[in-house]
């Protein structure tokens, strides 16, 4: 039997370049110069994850590993641009050999070189996000499917299904059981449209977004000599935000690097929170399971943070059971204890922030170092307002303000029309939402309601006398006629909280799941739309409020970018930001965490992963918050007292500084 001689490349002793023992600290030494072979980097929050993943490249390169054997994968062109940079500024040398890039990126590059072996030619194209729209709503016609009839959804959350299915690995079916039980009787319909959208696809060379992964995924598992190929290429694999892949990723990965075994992967298990867009915590926790022999190296020094802040981020998590164990410590000096403000409500919560921000300005921290974090968009609504009385300018992460969003919009457009019904933009927004119904039938309709409209007729009469009805609109037109009537009855008319709740049950909730994606965040914002009107004795009262409020917005929105404004953002948006102070609100049990997550023991420690990421933005100060006391949605219902969130009663007392707050009273003898 031959035996096998392996030759080893000739090269001259390495001479390094980079220090390494200067520039990093013995951690992330350690895995930066680690062995080949499978290794699992955890680095905690402000560890320096980036600078080690970029001083790894690097040390493979001066090791004389070649640059196009080396494959870096990140879920962002920033990154990998960012990442590229700092090892070109470190070695001194071009690095376009080197295979740098997110999953798509790469995906992509490796489709337009092998599209043959799949069908495809290679000058296939990609589809965006509007292109896949109008293809789904295409095949939504050729499958004759009566789309107002069944109130099927719209090709945007058709599309949404079948990206989330492709990316979790799952059938579509077990898709919108999980995700969109509400569509489940049309289960069927959906899977033909989908299915007709992919043969569509292929027919017409066209690739979309998720395609770039399944594809390359297909091409890798069914062709073995494409797959020897990458296998033998790519003799390294790293991949940064390892805890954010999601099934279809990690599989790619695993073919990737299953001749040398040298798969690194860099994350935080700790900062894991997008399960709901189909990230999967399992790659990260059973990795070193799935790659016998991993090294584990931990990264716990934090560059960020005071000790205080880290403390508590520490304390946050521990309640956690399925973790890696690690414990971040600061390389920076003593700071204050974070602060916990008890509120008596949501608006005084909203005052209390906008206080403090105000006085941190005086003392010196620009707007541009503040925060403010939540959970879901709607826990900002009175902040929103405050800060606009207060003529405090801010942005929001999400880029659209609460009372801007389309469903808001549409609520609200029926409160505006009722209280004025002269407002003709409020009536033809509310008209097309009606089936068979376009812009010029809403232009009819309303030059019909306006000329036989008379002050003191009920609106609902005056609608049916409206004869421009398309035939498919005639029994949503009664129901829309017969909402109006309900909104203008008492004791609901005037009542802006009644009115909203009325909306919602007399059919706009079936609008939503039919129509927009996360349906019930939507319908959450909604409800609290109603919570936050139920504290206007009058409807006019509430709209004034509204116009004031999205007045101020517009005239912000056209200042300059770069005005001094301070940031608003839930927290999965702010994840990678980091801000000298940081306030996290509406910390009460069923909000923060959500009561949604309380399902099971997963939704839950997910949650609390996601406390641990708010609390580790803050670099000086830390403010956390929550309101007593929440007005309940529903007729006739009373304030309930809320409990805080189970989160910060897992806090031990001596690592926070709790304020009570009070109202100044100008009578009050100073004790001082």
């Amino acid at each position: 039997m031959a035996r096998e001689y392996v030759l080893q490349p000739y090269r001259d002793s390495v001479k390094l370049q980079i220090d390494y023992e200067a520039e990093l600290n013995e951690a992330q030494l350690t895995a930066v110069t680690a062995l080949p072979g499978p290794a699992l980097v955890l680095a905690g929050a402000g560890s320096g994850k980036t600078r080690t993943l970029t001083y790894r490249v690097a040390y493979l390169l001066e090791q004389g590993v070649p640059a196009d054997r080396i494959l870096l994968l990140t879920f962002t062109n920033k990154a990998a641009k960012e990442m590229m940079g700092r090892v070109t500024d470190l070695i001194g040398h071009d690095m376009s050999d080197l295979w740098g890039g997110t999953f798509h990126s790469i995906g992509h590059r490796v489709l337009r070189r092998h599209a043959e072996e799949l069908g495809f030619d290679r000058s296939f194209t990609i589809q965006d996000r509007e292109d896949t729209k109008g293809l789904v709503n295409a095949c939504i016609a050729e499958a004759e499917i009566d789309v107002k009839a069944t109130r099927f959804p719209k090709p945007e959350v058709v599309a949404d299904m079948g990206s989330l299915a492709l990316n979790k690995q799952m059938t579509l079916r077990e898709v919108i059981e999980e995700r969109f039980p509400w569509f489940e009787h049309l289960s069927s319909q959906i899977e033909n449209v989908v299915q007709r959208y992919a043969e569509r696809k292929r027919l017409q060379g066209l690739m979309d977004f998720d395609d770039l992964l399944v594809l390359w995924l297909k091409l890798l598992k069914e062709h073995e000599s494409v797959r020897e190929l990458y296998q033998k290429r790519f003799q390294f694999v790293l991949v940064d935000e390892y805890q954010d892949t999601n099934q279809l990723q990690a599989e790619l990965i695993d073919l990737l690097g299953e001749r040398y075994k040298n798969v690194m992967v860099v994350g935080d298990d700790s900062q894991s929170i997008y399960s709901w867009r189909g990230a999967n915590y399992e790659n990260i926790i059973e990795f070193p399971e799935r790659y016998p022999g991993a090294e584990v190296y931990k990264i716990e020094t934090n560059y960020r943070s005071t000790p205080e802040i880290l403390n508590l981020a520490n304390a946050a998590i521990a309640a956690n059971t399925r973790q890696f164990a690690k414990e971040l410590s600061a390389s920076r000096g003593p700071g204050e204890k974070p602060v916990l403000a008890v509120c008596s409500a949501a608006n005084e919560q909203a005052a209390f922030v906008a206080q403090r921000a105000l006085e941190l300005r005086e003392e010196g921290v620009e707007l541009n170092d503040m925060a403010v974090l939540y959970r879901s968009h709607f826990h900002a609504l009175e902040l929103q307002l405050e800060f606009t009385r207060r003529n405090i300018p801010f942005s929001i992460t999400s880029g659209i303000r609460f009372f801007e969003q389309a469903h808001i919009k549409d609520v609200t457009s029926y409160l505006k029309w009722i209280a004025n019904p002269l407002d003709e933009q409020a009536f033809k927004r509310l008209v097309l939402m009606l089936p068979g119904v376009g812009g010029k039938t809403a232009f009819k309709l309303w030059s019909q309601f306006f000329g036989a409209h008379k002050d003191g007729t009920p609106l609902a009469e005056t609608l049916q006398q409206c004869a421009a009805v398309p035939k498919k609109a005639k029994v949503p037109w009664a129901q829309f006629s017969a909402t109006v009537s309900q909104l203008e009855a008492e004791p609901v008319a005037g009542d802006a909280g009644q009115m909203i709740e009325l909306i919602v049950e007399a059919g706009y909730s079936d609008y939503v799941e039919a129509n927009y994606d996360k349906a019930p965040q939507r319908l959450d914002d909604i409800e609290q739309l109603g919570v936050f009107a139920r504290q206007y004795e009058t409807l006019e009262t509430f709209l004034a409020e509204l116009a004031l409020l999205t007045n101020v917005e517009a005239e912000q929105d056209r200042g300059e970018d770069d005005d001094e404004k301070m940031r608003l953002s839930t927290i999965h948006q702010a994840k990678g930001l980091e801000f000298k102070v940081v306030f996290v609100v509406m910390l009460c049990d069923g909000m923060f965490p959500s009561n949604r997550s309380l399902d099971s023991t997963e939704g839950e420690e997910e949650e609390r992963r996601l406390f641990y990421v708010a609390i580790t933005r803050a670099k000086d100060e830390l403010y956390i918050s929550y309101p007593m006391i929440r007005t309940v949605a529903g007729r006739g219902s009373d304030d309930m007292i809320q409990q805080p969130s189970r989160f910060l009663s897992e806090l031990p007392d001596e690592l926070i500084d709790e304020w009570k707050l009070s109202s100044f009273d100008p009578y009050r003898q100073d004790p001082f």
